[in-house]
């Protein structure tokens, strides 16, 4: 059809204009956020909302320019999934003054969560605890369950109701973005993606398969708390979440010192190995920078150690969460973290290096394939390097998985803003085996004391990341001739890619498509496989999962949990 030619011909000139634009307003949009995340202003603020509202009314300008060409009948791939892909409007779809609503209702509760501080549990004129550092140093070394019960609650007590009016208005806002977008909640628009109508179901299976893993896990973690703590941990009840190590009890290296007796050994090590050679945190991100560049990724570039921020700044508040920055010019590539010198820190440096390495290796793509292939591959690029911490990546899962199946349910209006929180601590009781310090009401609001669900950030990423990392594992252990599968000389748990530029030359190739392609063809360049799949990290961890079954057989352990006796 010449029609169709010739429309395909002025399309690919228009596509060169509206990439070229959009370019520009990304950076420019990257600048004001980042802006406002490094110091936390009521002028920056102004500043991002404006900058973003300005961007948004060109996204819809360019939309509706978009939608008049007959993009489906096209025949060059990479044009068509290009206008595919402009022709989902996002939040930019609101009304001006609604879409800057959305973005300052974001905005305002990661302020709150930013500046929230708390006092101290041994000093109550003290009250300038931070959560990065203080609480999370409080949580990971105090073995007295007072002060962590008194940290777990201040903390949700001074983000959680300041939040929830806030959550309110932007589920409402997300939801009815959505709509205008033809999904039918956010929670629809979230999963499209993922190019799969089957998603959910899939994501389901995977944690069916993971579960016995995780029990054994729970059961044996349980019974070493109360050895260490007596009757506040119940015998066969949810373990009690203040005493896991973590804010969210969603790591639980923490407490692998009294725990596992080989496992989290080299965990509690790496911060005394940091310590004892003396290093810095610049040195951190260098030792991160070495492994990539070992395996024949990339240097990090001059502009990121000018422009990034690596250490807390004294003189102001910033979003202390960690993050990795695109400004979509190609050059400008950032970290925001204040780094500790800790073996947790340390393994944060080299996951937020590792979407770095993939905007890098994607950068010469077009504006709209500079993503992962999808979000849960952007995750698990850096985390090849920590596989190891079994206390982390088993225990993680259920809490990976709990977080959306919350918000999805919140987006579709099955759970309402009157049961938020009852809601979240039956999810977390049924996933995660975890109950309250204390009981829970809905005058608490307990899931906007974890940053992503403030920050408009989904999370099923995470959960994808955990399960995939270990099939890309298991690929280039392959490939570096390290693994082979019915060999008990080369088993995937001791293989290390370090130094392997085989490994990293197919890593390399998978990353420079970004999102050009749907994410199975971009599993299927690295793993030969088109389908997630969990057997990969139940393969790494069958040594810990027949040792736990042994010693929870020993231990007379119970496995699994009663309902807890925490009220909400």
């Amino acid at each position: 059809d010449p029609n169709i030619e010739e429309e395909e011909l002025a399309a690919f000139n228009f596509l060169l204009a509206i990439n070229k634009k959009t370019e520009e307003n990304d950076n420019k949009v990257a600048l004001a956020s980042w802006a406002y995340a490094s110091n936390l202003t009521e002028e920056n603020l102004k500043n991002e909302l404006s900058v973003a509202a300005a961007a948004a009314k060109d996204e819809k300008e360019t939309w509706q320019r978009v939608i008049q060409y007959d993009w489906n009948r096209f025949s060059d791939y990479s044009l068509k999934r290009q206008f595919r892909l402009y022709s989902v409007l996002g939040q930019a779809a609101l009304p001006e003054e609604k879409f800057t609503k959305l973005r300052k209702t974001i905005s305002d509760m990661e302020g709150i969560y930013a500046k929230a501080k708390i006092c101290d549990f041994k000093d109550d004129k003290k009250c300038d605890l931070a959560l990065e550092p203080d609480m999370t140093n409080v949580l990971t070394n105090s073995r007295n369950p007072d002060e962590l019960s008194h940290v777990w609650l201040q903390w949700r007590n001074n983000v959680g109701p300041k939040c929830k009016n806030l959550y309110v208005e932007y589920v409402n806002l997300s939801n009815e973005a959505a709509k205008l977008n033809n999904f039918t909640d956010n929670a629809e628009y979230w999963l499209h993606d993922y190019e799969d109508p089957e998603f959910k179901v899939q994501i389901q299976k995977l944690w069916e398969q993971l579960r016995p893993l995780y029990l054994q896990i729970h059961a044996y973690v349980r019974f070493k708390l109360r050895e260490k703590y007596g009757d506040i941990v119940s015998e066969k009840g949810p373990i009690p979440a203040h005493l896991l190590g973590n804010m969210w009890a969603q790591s639980w290296a923490n407490v692998a010192d009294f725990t596992l007796p080989h496992a989290g050994v080299e965990d509690e090590d790496l911060t005394q190995e940091l310590l004892r050679q003396n290093y810095t945190v610049t040195k951190i991100f260098k030792t991160a920078e070495e492994f990539f560049t070992s395996i024949n990724l990339t240097a990090m570039p001059q502009t990121f150690w000018d422009n990034s921020i690596l250490v807390k700044p004294k003189d102001r508040e910033i979003v202390c969460h960690a993050s990795a920055w695109d400004f979509y010019d190609q050059k400008d590539f950032r970290i925001k973290q204040c780094t500790e010198i800790t073996g947790e820190e340390f393994v944060v440096v080299h996951h937020e290096m590792g979407h770095i390495e993939y905007y890098l290796q994607y950068k010469d793509q077009p504006i709209k394939f500079r993503e992962g292939a999808n979000d849960g591959f952007h995750e698990a690029v850096g985390d090849l390097i920590s596989l190891s911490i079994g206390l982390d990546k088993i225990t993680f899962l259920p809490f990976g998985y709990l977080m959306d199946l919350w918000r999805w349910d919140v987006f579709s209006g099955k759970t309402t803003p009157e049961n938020y929180n009852c809601k979240w601590w039956e999810l977390r009781e049924k996933y995660q085996g975890v109950e309250p310090p204390v009981d829970r009401s809905e005058e608490d609001f307990d899931p906007a004391a974890k940053y992503h669900i403030i920050a408009d950030v989904p999370y099923l990423r995470y959960f994808i990341s955990f399960v995939i990392q270990f099939q890309f594992h298991r690929a280039l252990c392959e490939k570096a001739g390290q693994y082979e599968p019915d060999n008990p000389q080369k088993p995937l748990h001791e293989c290390d890619i370090y130094q392997n530029t085989e490994a990293g030359n197919v890593l390399k190739k998978m990353l420079a498509m970004g999102s050009s392609r749907p994410w199975p063809d971009a599993m299927e360049v690295l793993t030969g496989q088109r389908k997630m799949d969990a057997s990969g990290l139940l393969e790494y961890f069958k040594p810990i999962q027949t040792w736990l079954e042994k010693e929870n057989e020993k231990n007379g352990a119970y496995i699994g949990w009663e309902k807890s006796k925490r009220v909400c």
